[in-house]
């Protein structure tokens, strides 16, 4: 422990009480939050002359002052003790960031409801179902919808807009009541079988489905009797390979594997006796965390998040059990005011769910242990072909995408030891230069990125500029203005596409000395700047498409006189598009709301450049 901080004195005015306890740094930084169900005797331990565990007496080590509160119960400590490390998110906690909204399949409340995709704050009036765990499954589960149930899964605008029957009616996967082909009765009658659906109640659909074709078949409606046979013949099926357990219940399966340092957690979340999708977690472990804290932090923190929008089940079936994983799912079940239970020991069904997520959680550590240690060779022999007498753990790449010099954008990604860092990618529109200066695109965004960067920044080790000698030389004179001043500025290098532009025949130039730098093409170091290379490309083209796409739809009547937002989105939704606007006549602009016959004229001629 450091001197500044007096153990025997500081213990001496501890409560016995349940709470929680913040521990500081010299920075005043919290670097560990903690529960206990009596204070001082928790916080004795850590003062011990023998602590066994490395990351215990780390810990201590950096220990500059504690404070405690005070709890009514050890559940309230729990909460508590969650809520102070989503706020602090100490270095030494087990950490698992789980910020993200689940996605739902709504059911909307129209005259014609839609099933569509949803994500964040329920507004839209309608019936939800999920979540589910993530966007992937909410997609396969549309796509399935719409094979089974001929419902309309298009937006508002789209639906207002359609005088006759879309591709999808066609594919026989929607019924059209965007033109009445459906009646409002038999529409009804498949919305309230597809809400059965997504409620598990797969039996009573086929059940109504079968007396349906067998009254249609009374009736001689045969060609009706054979499209219920089909929807029931593909119910069934699907309702055979989603059908995974004999009892209903709601259930989360949690297979967990723990090696080198990487804890995944792989969850199987099942609904009404259905997998409705699964999802693999990865907490942020520190060095030497022992496995019961991985298991307890993880439950706490995913099962007590209020900001992530979950349906919690009465049971969680667990792999692992751990000391206190009573006292755990008590603290959880009287936080949340319902029936909880976690279960490590169980047979039949549940038992192979288990396996099953176990064998997830395991290998995807071992993808993961392999990814890290392909990369890690790679910065090795990157550091060692580069002669280098510092180790890389930050690298960034440079890159210019336009057509012909329109919307230019460039682009910066960030690769650390772990691969590419995207949440530090950033793109920059390229403004008041010369179309097509790809030298004064680079000046911009390397000012851009450098400007007022201090050694407390992110300072890259290295930065690679995609271009030519010409840009190198650009990014080298801006970096040593403004990074004079660095501990460690940042080495460029140059990659310049080889003869005929063709892949494994780059070079790499050095900023400064410009000395050119002998890479085999064979070398994971020579594929690791290609990776970073080939990934700054992307990221800029995927940019420059977008904005040049968004210039594109808009410019042209954004610069018609007298046509504001109101009446643009008019024309594009009467229409149907810009391709419908472009070729619509006078007199079919001029039956848009909001236009007039003059109006309509001048449309048409700017449009065809008259």
């Amino acid at each position: 422990m450091t001197e500044a901080f007096q153990a025997k004195s500081f213990l001496k005015t501890v409560t016995s009480s349940p709470g929680v306890y913040r521990m500081y740094d010299k920075q005043d930084e919290v670097i560990y939050v903690g529960k206990a169900k009596d204070l001082r005797k928790r916080l004795t331990s850590y003062f011990r002359s023998n602590l066994p565990n490395v990351k215990t007496q780390a810990l201590v080590s950096n220990i500059h002052h504690i404070d405690v509160t005070v709890t009514h119960s050890e559940t309230d400590a729990l909460i508590l003790e969650n809520d102070y490390i989503k706020q602090y998110m100490p270095k030494y906690n087990v950490l698992l960031r789980d910020d993200k909204s689940y996605p739902y399949i709504l059911l909307s409340q129209h005259r014609h409801p839609r099933l569509a995709y949803h994500r964040g704050t329920k507004r839209e009036k309608g019936h939800y179902f999920g979540p589910y765990p993530n966007g992937g499954a909410v997609r396969e589960s549309l796509n399935l919808m719409q094979k089974l149930f001929p419902i309309r899964q298009c937006d508002d605008v789209y639906y207002k807009s359609r005088s006759r029957p879309c591709l999808q009616y066609q594919l026989s996967r929607c019924s059209a009541p965007c033109v009445g082909i459906v009646s409002d009765e038999d529409y009804q009658e498949q919305v309230k079988l597809a809400t059965l659906f997504l409620r598990g109640k797969d039996q009573q659909v086929i059940s109504a489905l079968v007396a349906k074709m067998e009254q249609a078949a009374i009736n001689m409606a045969y060609e009706q009797a054979a499209q219920y046979r089909d929807q029931i013949s593909a119910l069934r099926k699907v309702s055979e390979q989603q059908e995974v357990s004999n009892a209903k219940g709601d259930m989360d399966v949690i297979g967990v594997h723990f090696a080198s340092g990487i804890a995944c957690f792989h969850l199987l979340f099942i609904r009404d006796g259905k997998i409705f999708g699964s999802r693999s977690y990865y907490p942020s472990v520190p060095v030497a965390t022992e496995l019961d804290e991985v298991l307890s932090s993880f439950l706490g923190q995913f099962y007590l998040n209020e900001d992530v929008q979950r349906t919690i089940p009465k049971e969680v079936i667990l792999s692992h059990d751990f000391d206190g994983m009573d006292v755990t799912a008590a603290s959880i079940a009287q936080a949340l005011q319902k029936k909880f239970s976690i279960k490590t020991q169980v047979r039949g069904e549940r038992a192979s769910f288990l396996r099953l997520a176990v064998t997830n959680a395991t290998n995807a550590v071992a993808s993961r242990l392999s990814h890290k240690n392909t990369i890690e060779q790679r910065f090795s022999l990157l550091e060692e072909a580069l002669e280098l007498s510092f180790s890389i753990h930050r690298m960034e790449c440079f890159d210019i995408s336009h057509t012909m010099g329109e919307s230019t954008v460039a682009s910066c990604v960030v690769f650390n030891r772990e691969g590419p860092h995207k949440a530090d990618y950033r793109r920059y529109n390229i403004t008041d230069i010369t179309a097509g200066d790809d030298y004064a695109a680079m000046e911009q965004v390397i000012n851009r990125r450098f400007d007022k960067i201090d050694d407390s920044g992110k300072v890259p080790d290295i930065v690679f500029i995609d271009g030519g000698l010409g840009q190198l030389r650009i990014a080298q004179r801006i970096v040593d203005d403004k990074c004079a001043h660095l501990i460690k500025p940042p080495l460029l290098i140059g990659v310049t596409k080889g003869e005929g532009r063709k892949a494994g025949l780059e070079t790499f130039v050095v900023g400064g000395t410009e000395e050119t730098i002998d890479i085999a093409s064979d070398s994971p170091a020579f594929h690791l700047i290609l990776h970073i290379r080939d990934e700054s490309h992307r990221f800029a083209i995927t940019g420059h498409r977008n904005k040049r796409q968004k210039t594109r739809n808009t410019s042209t009547l954004e610069s018609i006189d007298g046509v504001g937002p109101k009446r643009r989105k008019a024309l594009l939704q009467h229409l149907g598009g810009l391709q419908e606007v472009n070729n619509a006549s006078v007199a079919e602009l001029a039956k848009v709301p909001g236009i007039s016959l003059e109006m309509a004229q001048t449309i048409h001629d700017t449009l065809r450049g008259g």
